[in-house]
């Protein structure tokens, strides 16, 4: 088996992601990437649900992005709750944590040469997000070029590959995939305001997204809510 690194955030997206990389023959190197989100719960579910999914191998690294902040996640400023979907897609939502995937991948892609793997997942989706730039994509195409350009690897011939095949998938796609190949969604949380005991707010534009996405897919959401 290939060893390959996935990022691994604890949500609906990164879990499926890691499902699919296990099911493609890949032996996955789970990173996870505590920096200083609000919602720094999902790290526990990631853990769990690399667990589930049979994952020994899991790494965390620190990136304290609150120091730059610029983002409801990050920074003192609300989240969003009770979105339209019409509001949703207009435009880059406070949410956005500046720079955030390109950290992400610069992460992994340190893992992955370490560890001589030449293949890194991450679960970003161009069709049910928030507006994100580095969810498309041309974000995708341009960092697989810059990590033949950025390391020893690279510069010797050997390619590394981005592989995002949640792209192009709807989110109700995405859940049907996972339930396929084994995911327990109950573990998840996509929340990015949740409670002390980490139940998901329902309100917020990653709740609103999750739960339509349940409800396309016909399938019954597992996500324990906060009371209200």
């Amino acid at each position: 088996m290939k060893r390959a690194v996935v990022l691994l955030s604890g949500g609906l997206d990164s879990a499926t992601c890691l499902a699919v990389a296990r099911s493609e023959g890949f032996h996955p190197v789970c990173l996870l990437v505590r920096y200083g989100q609000r919602h720094a719960v999902e790290l526990e579910r990631a853990r769990a649900v690399a667990q589930a999914l049979g994952q020994a191998e899991v790494r965390e690294v620190s990136v304290d992005l609150r120091a730059i902040g610029g983002s409801a996640l990050t920074d003192d400023m609300p989240v969003p709750k009770d979105r339209s979907a019409e509001a949703r897609a207009d435009g880059v939502p406070v949410t956005y944590v500046p720079a955030r995937n390109t950290v992400f991948l610069a992460l992994a892609l340190g893992l992955a040469e370490a560890v001589g793997a030449r293949d890194i997942f991450i679960g970003v989706n161009a069709v049910d997000y928030s507006g994100y730039p580095d969810c498309r994509p041309e974000f995708i195409r341009a960092f697989e070029a810059l990590a033949a350009l950025a390391t020893r690897a690279g510069v010797q011939g050997e390619r590394f590959h981005i592989h995002a095949p949640l792209l192009a998938l709807s989110k109700a796609d995405i859940i049907q995939k996972g339930l396929s190949l084994g995911v327990d969604y109950a573990l998840t949380t996509s929340c990015y305001e949740p409670d002390s005991a980490g139940g998901a707010c329902g309100r917020c534009d990653s709740c609103l997204i999750r739960s339509e996405g349940f409800r396309a897919a016909g399938v019954v959401d597992p996500t324990q809510y906060a009371a209200r």
